[in-house]
């Protein structure tokens, strides 16, 4: 068995914010520290650093993150790129490790850097000059790889989400999330001066009918803006996690599976439903989740599409009131569900989306 025994984030910023000046390695360091210091563990017990990270450009950002929190340089350090769902499936990973025996102290998670991002250009093989590009393919089929925010908006005709039902969740994210500023101290690293999630505000339904549409029922004001952040847990064997004697939540179990590459919002249902399964599991038997908001529909039609009570779902509000640090907002899910569920007990699931069709789910026992 794999146990998570410290969780901790850093607050969201959205790009060009409070974390503009920091690389991605600048914004994990603290929040790896924070995790040791928290279990009471030297640095030398690490085992494996485990990172999330979607747009630093390749290398190794998982060495260059672990040599920052100055451990071990025996630590190799493993870097996962499945772009939004890479800091859950990060997790997943580092439970396999542990329950394989190849590891029993792992400190694993996710972080980006949106405002330092290194800018991507495709080249041709006719000579031209290079041309920029902001998504990445996801498909091999130009005419079957949408942008992000019309795959969002196909989700809504297809289930019939309307714009209203997208901008009410928007607006109560925003309003669990300013309940929730207070117990979510618990979670935070101050970074830079900042120690709150910095896009948190009192949004009005009014604010979101004035919201100029970017794909038909998609606004800005029911879209998770891009971000920067860090978030990681420390998972432990069993065995160690006896010694330590502090609050904990055990994996249960997980899953990563993909599926139509155009309907990518629907992809966790799946990797829920299997989840649950596994585990012996119903909905109703989950007494948190924590659902991605890259988009509102999103987050409406996972929690609709996989039976889960809507109470029970974001209740410290979601990535709409945060921003969206791609491969470090599955990890924040994490953390975020780790420490409600410390409070609530019981199990928890936390799932998200990826372009390309791709949804990982990670359910956890207090």
């Amino acid at each position: 068995m794999s146990v998570i025994v410290a969780a901790r984030r850093t607050a969201v910023a959205p790009a060009g914010g409070a974390f503009r000046a920091l690389a991605f390695h600048e914004l994990a360091a603290p929040v790896l520290l924070a995790c040791l210091a928290d279990a009471g563990l030297d640095r030398g017990r690490v085992d494996e650093v485990i990172v999330g990270n979607a747009l630093g450009a390749g290398g190794n950002p998982a060495r260059l993150c672990a040599l920052a929190a100055g451990l071990p340089q025996g630590v190799a350090g493993l870097s996962v790129d499945r772009q939004c769902v890479s800091g859950l499936d990060a997790i997943l990973l580092a439970d396999a490790l542990v329950r394989g025996g190849t590891a029993e102290v792992i400190l694993v998670g996710g972080v980006e850097s949106t405002s330092r991002r290194p800018l991507r250009y495709h080249t041709h093989a006719d000579g031209r000059p290079p041309t920029p590009y902001d998504q990445a393919p996801f498909t091999p089929w130009s005419d079957r790889d949408p942008a992000m925010a019309d795959a969002a908006d196909h989700l809504g005709r297809i289930l019939k989400i309307s714009r209203d039902a997208q901008d009410r969740w928007a607006v109560e994210s925003h309003a669990k999330a300013r309940d929730a500023r207070d117990r979510m101290q618990r979670e935070m690293v101050p970074v830079a001066g900042l120690a709150q999630d910095a896009f948190t505000r009192n949004l009005s339904l009014q604010t979101c009918a004035r919201a100029a549409p970017i794909s038909g029922t998609i606004t800005a004001a029911n879209t998770a803006v891009g971000a920067d952040a860090s978030a990681f847990v420390l998972v432990v064997s069993d065995r160690i996690a006896q010694d330590l004697r502090r609050p904990s939540a055990c994996i249960v179990g997980g899953c990563t599976l993909g599926g139509a590459p155009n309907m990518p919002g629907l992809a966790p249902v799946a990797a829920i439903d299997r989840t649950l399964r596994k585990a012996g599991l119903v909905p109703a038997d989950i007494a948190l989740a924590e659902v991605m908001e890259a988009y509102a529909v999103q987050a409406i039609a996972c929690a609709q599409g996989a039976g889960l009570d809507p109470a029970r779902v974001n209740i410290g509000g979601g990535a709409l009131a945060r921003g969206h640090p791609i491969g470090a907002s599955g990890a924040i899910n994490a953390v975020r569900l780790f420490h409600d569920l410390q409070a609530r007990g019981g199990q928890g699931l936390a799932a998200i989306a990826a372009a390309g069709g791709l949804g990982t789910a990670l359910l956890l026992e207090v």
